[in-house]
């Protein structure tokens, strides 16, 4: 049985004054201050289903962390080998590629809460075949062949997903969901190594598989809870015509394909964390503590970013703001890779992991509110191949260009050509610095339709900025 989500707030809604707003115009301005550089935390309140959602979510994240480290870890305590370890990244590299497509047409094509019930209840079997392959002692080959089905079904469930928060929430809240989600993600990406590492040490591989069987559970019931996602317009039929429908609409909206085009810039050219171990001990004189620091560096600035982003809900020009954002972003790692001691390399490293936050969460807002929901799906399909495509072809680029040079140079190199790419990108496609988050016509939520009566066939332009639109229009 379903349960209708809340309404949504209208747009732009507050919650009332408290009596200390009798204090004055200072007391006025030190709270808006507040809500400014806190976490915007409307959708949690606001939509009950979206907030069962988001902890199922993060739960469900922590689960799958817990079994990504826990793979790594019983494949080098059976074999030994680093080169075995390596492979399980080229397994579920090419898993997310071939799959993030597939799961993006077919999220196009049917109900997405039934499609999402079950890709979760088959990646909950696939980590119970793992707790039984670790009990009865599977050989290793049997390992990689679970760990490339759950990569698979967690490709075809992503884009699905993906496309619940613009169903359940108003547009002007898609930026507060992209610093929720991206909260929810660091810890799970924290929380979930250091419960695999505290599982196997004391209890062994197969408990460790099964808290991640466990971790499903909450995660399917806040989804048999949610209302019907069938796609706008009654979906599309999956396949390889539902691609190239997408990869052309992604030509006809330039600002669309821009959000995907500057990230690729960015991981590709500016994504310098291959190079972190051999920084570590050639430029920083330290070891594998020194590389550890390095990683989480980019992890730390993105969390403050989520912590205290509740200003990215007020961001209008949000294309101006992702393009200065990668600038940043591309600054940081040049200045990064010429850097002489470890504290003004970390803290480098701290200003681009928030700078990439900033522009994943207002790129994410981007294509939730300027892509209608027929092909929401296939925007998060693609969205995932760049996500999985962009920082495995940068640590290509990388790794081969600090093996003619030195990583030093390589990340300054990186850094600066993206800041070309960027240029370059913006010179051709000018709409995107000018885009108007605000002036955009949304779709009513599904959730507000349910009542409305029946609307037609929708129109192609639907997200467009309106001819005249006032820039501070909302969803009805």
């Amino acid at each position: 049985m379903t349960e209708p989500a809340a309404a949504p707030a209208a747009a732009g809604r507050t919650s009332p004054a408290s009596p200390a707003s009798s204090k004055g115009p200072e007391g006025s301005r030190l709270r808006r201050l507040g809500r400014l550089f806190t976490a915007d935390l409307r959708p949690l309140r606001e939509s009950p289903s979206f907030r069962r959602f988001w902890l199922g979510e993060l739960v469900s994240a922590t689960g799958t962390q817990v079994v990504v480290t826990t793979v790594l870890l019983q494949i080098y305590a059976d074999t030994g080998s680093n080169f075995a370890v390596g492979a399980v990244g080229a397994v579920t590299f090419v898993s997310l590629v071939v799959f993030g497509l597939a799961g993006g047409t077919i999220a196009d094509a049917a109900d997405r809460r039934v499609l999402a019930l079950l890709t979760s209840s088959g990646m909950m079997l696939a980590s119970l075949a793992l707790t039984l392959q670790a009990l009865f002692g599977a050989p290793v080959w049997v390992l990689f062949i679970l760990i490339g089905l759950q990569a698979s079904l967690s490709a075809l469930d992503s884009p699905i997903r993906r496309t619940f928060a613009a169903r359940l929430l108003t547009p002007d809240m898609m930026p507060a969901v992209g610093a929720l989600e991206g909260f929810s993600m660091t810890l799970a990406l924290t929380g979930g190594p250091l419960l695999a590492g505290l599982l196997v040490s004391t209890v062994g591989f197969r408990a460790a598989y099964a808290v991640d069987v466990v971790s499903y559970l909450g995660l399917l019931c806040a989804t048999w809870r949610l209302p019907s996602m069938r796609p706008e317009g009654g979906g599309t039929r999956a396949g390889f015509a539902s691609v190239v429908d997408g990869f052309r609409l992604l030509w006809q909206r330039p600002v669309l394909l821009m959000t995907f085009l500057v990230d690729l810039d960015a991981m590709i050219f500016g994504m310098p964390r291959v190079l972190f171990a051999s920084m570590a001990v050639a430029q920083f004189h330290g070891g594998p503590r020194t590389t550890g620091v390095l990683y989480a560096a980019m992890s730390v600035g993105g969390t403050l970013v989520a912590a205290t982003g509740g200003w990215l809900s007020r961001i209008r020009r949000q294309g101006l703001v992702v393009a200065v954002a990668i600038a940043v972003w591309g600054v940081a790692v040049a200045l990064f890779g010429l850097a002489g001691s470890l504290p003004v390399a970390i803290g480098l490293l701290v200003i681009a992991g928030a700078a990439d936050t900033v522009s994943a969460v207002l790129r994410i807002t981007i294509q939730q509110v300027a892509a209608p929901d027929s092909v929401r799906g296939r925007m998060a399909g693609l969205f995932m191949v760049s996500v999985a495509a962009g920082p495995s072809l940068g640590d290509l680029g990388h790794g081969t260009f600090a093996g003619f040079t030195s990583p030093g140079l390589a990340a300054f190199v990186g850094g600066a050509a993206c800041l070309v790419g960027l240029v370059v990108l913006i010179v051709a496609v000018p709409s995107f610095i000018r885009y108007d988050g605000l002036a955009a016509v949304p779709a009513v939520p599904a959730e507000s339709a349910e009542s409305a009566v029946p609307a037609g066939p929708a129109v192609p332009s639907e997200l467009v900025p309106a001819e005249g639109a006032r820039p501070d229009r909302q969803a009805p």
